[in-house]
């Protein structure tokens, strides 16, 4: 049996294309418990997201929490699954759809004849990252760049994607160049289009009294290991907080969605809220900056849940804001975010020619017959 798979796709009068996996962490394939179980088995099992000694994790995943945890997560996908599905895949397929488009009309071609290929990706959950890239694959991409949607590195994320990357490419006979983002946390664009995108909600209506920064948790043995998430989410807030010219005292930076008994990233966000209310805020202003894309702990977490925290405190207006999701501005900014990510390689130049590549193709297919090549 071969060891590394073949290439069957291959034919030489395919012109070369740039191949984009644009990437999300996943979701269940349904808000049921048996589903929500096979997710988070393939999510906590990942040595990236749980540290802890494999036997003994096994032991507290499979004995304790794959058997509790499941159905109350179950029943918060209830509360905002769709007609269409779960509302993280709905949109990241929107945004790959709509990147997709902006870099044709960018670059040039149409669905067949565009140099660049986008295709969605979730590391857990369908479609996976070894469908991803079989379907690149197949579009004839010798380019490849990884696009992990998580604005700020973390090893449970970003490092994550890149381990299930390299070990579906390791079993590849014939490798694509390969590049990938670390993180874009302190991209101008990206804070522009924030901002631009919280003006827009304070147009609608007025700005509340306090604006809270919320981002996902990590155990905080993470940042005395090392990783950069907590200081990069820092900068995010910050960066923010300026362009939006708010006086420290009228925000806040908060960590939620913690899991378990040991100490997270502080401070968190549902005791935030308490606090705020306790000491009487009135109202509030919620954004995510860490999520792309609305999902669970967005829509449940932060826009029921954490809600009903603030206004069984004494709060009386609580408001989330939406992730940018496919907003055009967004599509926008991650246009630009892949191009200066794709500089250098010649599909992207100003100058590139489709049907001349095409052509070029043809003639090496030509060639290659000649030589006796299949195809």
């Amino acid at each position: 049996m071969a060891r590394f798979s073949a290439t069957p796709e291959f034919a030489h009068d395919q012109p070369p294309r740039i191949g984009i996996l644009l990437t999300n962490l996943g979701t269940p394939d349904a808000p049921t418990t048996a589903a929500v179980r096979r997710y988070l088995k393939e999510f906590l099992w990942d040595r990236r997201v749980v540290e802890i000694p494999r036997p003994i994790w096994w032991l507290l995943l499979n004995g304790l929490v794959l058997r509790t945890r499941p159905k109350k997560s179950a029943h918060n996908y209830q509360t905002i699954w769709q007609p269409d599905g779960a509302p993280l895949l709905t949109i990241s397929a929107a945004q790959q759809q709509a990147l997709q488009a902006e870099l044709q009309r960018r670059l040039g071609g149409d669905a067949q004849s565009s140099p660049v290929r986008v295709e969605l990706a979730m590391r857990y959950g369908k479609p996976s990252i070894a469908d991803g890239l079989q379907t690149l694959r197949a579009a004839g991409a010798r380019r490849l760049l990884i696009l992990p949607m998580y604005p700020q590195y973390s090893g449970s994320t970003t490092a994550s994607t890149f381990d299930e990357v390299s070990r579906v490419l390791r079993d590849w006979r014939w490798l694509p160049d390969f590049r990938m983002l670390g993180s874009y946390h302190d991209h101008p664009g990206y804070i522009d289009t924030l901002a631009a995108s919280m003006r827009a909600a304070w147009q609608q209506q007025p700005p509340a009294e306090h604006l809270l920064m919320s981002f996902h948790g990590l155990p905080k043995y993470f940042l005395d290991q090392g990783d950069p998430y907590h200081c990069q989410c820092h900068k995010t807030a910050r960066l923010l907080a300026e362009k939006l010219e708010l006086p420290d005292h009228r925000w806040s930076i908060t960590f939620q969605s913690r899991f378990g008994k040991a100490e997270w990233l502080q401070p968190y966000t549902d005791k935030t809220l308490e606090r705020l209310a306790g000491e009487g805020l009135k109202g509030i202003d919620v954004v995510c900056p860490g999520f792309p894309a609305d999902c669970l702990e967005t829509l449940e977490e932060m826009a029921i849940t954490n809600r009903q925290i603030f206004l069984d405190a004494g709060g009386e207006h609580y408001r989330y804001i939406p992730a940018l999701n496919d907003d055009p501005a967004h599509i926008a900014f991650l246009a630009d975010l892949a191009g200066e990510n794709m500089q250098g390689w010649p599909e992207t130049a100003a100058d590139y020619d489709s049907e001349a590549a095409s052509q070029a193709a043809r003639r090496s297919s030509e060639r290659a017959r000649a030589l006796g090549a299949k195809q």
